[in-house]
């Protein structure tokens, strides 16, 4: 950790204890001195560095996990499998035609938990090789952050075109770099990128059959000489229909979680 950062973390804490434990207004009143003597000085010490191998204050680690908490909507947004889940169950309701059903809570809900389901196996690597040695003390904050962080870019970067990493590699102003070397600022968008990229492909591959069941009503009702009956009344029913009958909800769910690769 850079000696900046330890400067705003100390700052931080002072500012904290100060505004927690105010000076009294009796501490604050210094009586006057009955007999002259020398003022001394009072000095006060912040040291920054801690020795090899020691970890830092328990003010500061709490610091670091609440600012990481405050951060964990983001963390799971842009960090996981969210991303992709949810725009295609956006998708889906929106091809389906059916005026929000599913609403949009029940989306986002079902995409939070498939998400649990997808990064199961890397957040089980990231408890038993981080957390569970930090609470044992047998590694220290910084070095479980690392732990950790290195098997969230691991699962990041497998899905994670070749293309995007390059792409912003090359905006970081960085040369041709190693896997394990790569920067989070790097791995992060590249992610982000490449996951909205997938997304909305199996968007539109989940939306072609159910614009030729619109094509079929619309060139149905033309031939009948119904052109002022507007198409989706009718396709509507019928696109259900397809989509209970292929057992759809099983087929997209399927097809999301079998496109990460482990």
């Amino acid at each position: 950790m850079s000696h900046s950062l330890k400067a705003f973390f100390a700052l931080t804490i002072l500012t904290f204890v100060g505004m927690v434990f105010p000076v009294s207004a009796a501490a604050q009143q210094v009586p006057a001195p009955t007999t002259a003597a020398p003022a001394t000085p009072v000095t006060m010490q912040v040291q920054f560095n801690s020795a090899e191998g020691e970890d830092f204050g328990v003010a500061i680690q709490l610091l670091v996990f609440m600012t990481i908490l405050t951060l964990a909507p983001s963390i799971v947004m842009m960090m996981t499998s969210f991303t992709r889940i949810v725009i295609v169950l956006g998708f889906v309701g929106k091809a389906v035609g059916t005026q929000g059903v599913p609403s949009s809570q029940i989306i986002v809900g079902l995409s939070l938990f498939l998400t649990f389901f997808v990064m199961g196996p890397t957040w089980n690597h990231v408890y038993e090789d981080a957390v569970t040695p930090y609470m044992a003390k047998e590694m220290t904050s910084i070095e479980a952050l690392d732990v950790a962080s290195g098997h969230m870019s691991d699962f990041m970067l497998r899905q994670t075109r070749s293309q995007d990493v390059e792409f912003f590699l090359g905006l970081a102003g960085e040369g041709p770099t190693a896997v394990v070397d790569l920067p989070m600022r790097v791995v992060i968008p590249s992610f982000v990128t490449s996951e909205l990229r997938t997304a909305f492909q199996m968007g539109f591959l989940i939306y072609v059959p159910f614009l030729i069941v619109d094509f079929l009503i619309a060139s149905t009702l033309m031939s009948m000489g119904m052109m002022m009956m507007p198409p989706v009344i009718i396709s509507a029913p019928f696109k259900i229909l397809l989509f209970v009958l292929v057992d759809g909800w099983t087929l997209v769910i399927q097809s999301l979680i079998s496109s990460f690769n482990y």
